[in-house]
């Protein structure tokens, strides 16, 4: 019995109009990060598993995908490993390698590793795909494509603006209207550790807090007691859940919290440094504000921390995150080089653009021009045509064999081609071609040849 065919769940396959589309997407990203100066470079599909592990916390390395090894793994896993049923140790036995969770941390890697190549400050961008473990649901899968731009080499501020920027000038290509930007920083966060009394509780208390839009308060809390936070340090940083308004509001009430914490303070300047700038240029399609309970639950981040949320009309939650992080390379050897990057999380951009109807009608994945076979004598001569039109940058197609012409036809609608050529007994006696515009239905005849008059017709 033939197996039924299937797909693991959080995957999926793409119509060639689907990948049209995503393609549509990621060139606007690389014309505009090739604008801004950065580079493109790629990484493997999968890294070393003590690269990816212990980089994005407890749960971050619960979400990534292990490869066993090959061949018996079991047998040369040791018998004490096998006796003690630790988990960790037994993943770490059986998998030497894993796929990406992100393409930060490669990158990291990356930067460590080629450091003799790279001349700093070091602009890269890139776009593969990643996979996470999670549970799938509307604009959450296993697999899906991240699109990143990071500077390393520089701790100037400069960099979390120009990468804002980058930001409002990819969704204002796009047309996507109404994004906003929400902007932190860790150093604020670690100060307000500081001043509820959970200073050596941060992480627990960052990844609680990340979880703010999605449990609510009450959970958020729970999950914090549930880690050792006290209920007096909760109780305290309750109030920053509804800290919202302004941007300079909120600054000037985090300077009154933070007032005895000195990392703390220096966040708030960061942030405040970087309105201001903004306001010089102005964002064309995005608008910019703090979220004090933004924490980006990564373990790896150490300054400005940023998430854009799609428009209002469209449940979609985070399209894109990033921040700053200045400790990451120094894990693979490499110190005292800072980064900040941003990403783009294609999959959910493509599922706003679809559902505020903004992808060009323009996007086609079929020919220009459709050539119907009418036996062949006519196709030999469609084909010299064919060949002749692709040297000039035309796209098009000899239908392989003379159907009926109702066929062919069907054909060319289905591939979504812009004209039809005609070249059949008469035509091909008469040394001409019949042109049909598919979408208005008039038709025009050339000289079986390829005129100037032709190119501007079908180009």
């Amino acid at each position: 019995m033939a197996q039924k065919p299937g797909i693991p769940k959080g995957t999926r396959d793409f119509s060639p109009t689907e990948v049209n589309k995503r393609q549509y997407i990621m060139d606007c990203m690389k014309r505009h990060f090739v604008l801004s100066g950065f580079n493109p470079i790629e990484t493997p599909s999968f890294e070393n598993y003590d690269t990816l592990m212990g980089k994005y916390g407890e749960e971050g390395d619960r979400l990534i995908f292990k490869i066993l090894n090959s061949g018996d793994f079991l047998s040369k896993v040791a018998p004490h490993i096998l006796d003690e049923k630790d988990n960790k140790s037994f993943t770490s036995a059986i998998s030497e390698k894993a796929l990406r969770y992100d393409l930060t941390v490669p990158f990291a890697r990356y930067v460590a590793m080629h450091q003799n190549e790279i001349d700093f400050p070091f602009k890269r961008y890139q776009m593969q795909p990643v996979w996470r473990a999670d549970r799938p649901q509307k604009g959450r899968f296993r697999e899906f494509y991240q699109c990143d731009a990071d500077v390393v080499g520089s701790n100037s501020l400069l960099q979390e603006i120009e990468l804002i920027q980058l930001y409002d000038a990819v969704f204002t290509d796009l047309g996507l209207k109404g994004v906003r930007i929400h902007l932190n920083n860790r150093k604020i966060l670690s100060g307000i550790a500081n001043v509820i009394g959970a200073a050596d509780q941060l992480i627990d208390f960052t990844v609680a807090l990340d979880k703010l839009d999605k449990i609510g308060p009450e959970k958020v809390a729970q999950e914090m007691l549930e880690k050792g936070i006290s209920q007096a340090s909760i109780n305290k940083a309750i109030p920053l859940f509804d800290l919202s308004g302004a941007s300079a509001d909120v600054l000037k009430s985090l300077r009154l919290l933070l007032s005895n914490s000195e990392i703390g303070l220096e966040g708030v300047s960061e942030l405040e440094f970087i309105l201001k700038a903004l306001k010089s240029t102005p964002l064309k399609s995005s608008e910019v504000g703090i979220s004090v309970t933004l924490a980006r639950g990564l373990n790896y981040y150490t300054g400005t921390i940023m998430e854009v949320s799609a428009p209002k009309e469209v449940d979609m939650g985070s399209i894109g995150g990033g921040g700053r992080y200045n400790d990451l390379t120094s894990i693979f050897g490499l110190k005292d080089i800072g980064g900040v990057g941003i990403s783009f999380g294609l999959d959910r951009i493509y599922l706003v653009l679809e559902a505020l109807n903004l992808f060009p009608k323009t996007i086609s994945s079929g020919p220009r021009l459709f050539f119907v076979n009418f036996g062949e004598q006519e196709s030999l001569s469609a084909m010299k045509m064919v060949y002749e039109l692709r040297q000039k940058g035309v796209s098009c197609e000899l239908y392989p064999f003379a159907a009926k012409i109702q066929k062919q036809m069907k054909y060319a609608h289905s591939k979504d081609a812009a004209f039809v050529a005609l070249v059949g007994e008469t035509e091909l006696l008469n040394k001409q071609v019949v042109i049909k515009n598919m979408e208005t239905g008039d038709q025009k005849t050339y000289p079986l040849a390829v005129t100037n008059e032709l190119l501007a017709m079908v180009q």
